[in-house]
């Protein structure tokens, strides 16, 4: 009786077959408001870029509509009528692109998100040197502008101003040169999105929640397209929230001047107590006590101002009115159904 031997199929090691690598979805939070010449401009110089980190990485676009009154949502549908990867998010009315930008993050279900702008002075081309920072274990990587060429002289010494600044106040500094343009991990989004405070600087915001940090740099172009919707008086709103709702550094700088101001006016009433008991009594001189109620109540009326700025926000967060409201979505890739 002969035993025939039967031959099993040849089955793969467990230990030493390869594993397929997974694709991780990477999500680009895109604010508009009024950007209806920049929007294709945009969509055709990033897709190709974007097509060409595949297929590691999955893409999709999530733009959040902040209350426009041009044709930005038609043209956004438009486009997302013919494309499963962008979503579009409309809030109510113009909340300004603080809240959009945390609309965009609350919404984005990417593995990682990158805030950018729609006018391309955020070149997507560094989004590929994001993603390797990302792969080596960093969990924010920055894009830090080497030169804004794009910025007009004034735009560029206020902008290095406002740093030197806020970093000379804050308690948490934020890297200069860098905007929201940066990727985040999805454990800092969810980190991001439990804050709830409504003075929002999100630049301040990213820098608060810690984590491994990377960068890597770029040379700021020219918008590709529009015009910029920062006027410098919204710049300069923005660089008081962000120093206000930052920092008390403010508060306790006026401790230390009233302090300063309280030991010299007792040294110098000192002084006129003793001069007048040796001396007499001198005739008293306009010019003198004019200046001293001059400066004296110029410095407590900035002093004042400077509380109001922070009563002020304060007011704003007790009141609890979320940051924006939205009007409608469109589901995709990038949204929550």
């Amino acid at each position: 009786m002969s035993i025939k031997s039967k031959i099993l199929p040849q089955t793969a090691d467990p230990v030493t077959a390869a594993v397929p690598t997974m694709t991780r979805r990477v999500t680009l939070v895109v604010p508009v408001y009024n950007e209806e010449e920049s929007i294709a401009a945009f969509l055709a110089h990033t897709s190709p870029i974007l097509q060409s980190l595949g297929p590691r990485f999955a893409f999709d676009i999530l733009f959040v509509n902040d209350g426009s009154r041009d044709k930005t949502e038609r043209i956004i549908l438009a486009a997302a009528a013919e494309r499963d990867d962008i979503g579009l998010i409309n809030l109510s009315r113009n909340f300004g692109k603080e809240a959009a930008l945390v609309a965009g993050l609350n919404h984005a279900r990417g593995d990682a998100v990158i805030p950018l702008d729609v006018d391309l002075q955020d070149p997507p081309e560094v989004i590929g040197a994001m993603l390797k920072k990302w792969e080596e274990g960093a969990r924010i990587v920055n894009a830090r502008r080497a030169r804004r060429d794009g910025d007009n002289i004034v735009k560029s010494v206020t902008a290095r101003a406002f740093y030197r600044i806020f970093n000379a106040l804050a308690e948490r500094p934020i890297p200069r040169g860098v905007g929201d343009f940066r990727l985040l991990d999805r454990e800092v989004v969810q980190a991001i999105c439990q804050l709830g405070e409504r003075s929002r600087c999100n630049k301040a915001v990213f820098s608060w929640v810690g984590f491994e940090t990377d960068e890597v740099t770029y040379d700021r172009p020219a918008r590709a397209a529009g015009s910029s919707q920062w006027s410098y008086w919204k710049l300069w709103r923005l660089a008081l929230d962000g120093i206000f709702a930052s920092s008390t550094m403010p508060l306790r700088i006026w401790t230390y001047i009233g302090m300063a101001m309280a030991l010299v006016s007792l040294l110098y009433s000192t002084f006129l107590i003793v001069r007048t008991l040796f001396f007499g009594i001198d005739v008293p001189g306009y010019a003198s006590t004019a200046v001293l109620i001059l400066i004296f109540g110029g410095l407590n009326m900035f002093a004042l101002g400077i509380i109001g700025e922070y009563v002020g926000r304060i007011y704003t967060e007790v009141r609890q009115r979320p940051l924006y409201i939205v009007r409608s979505q469109h589901p995709a890739a990038g949204t929550d159904d």
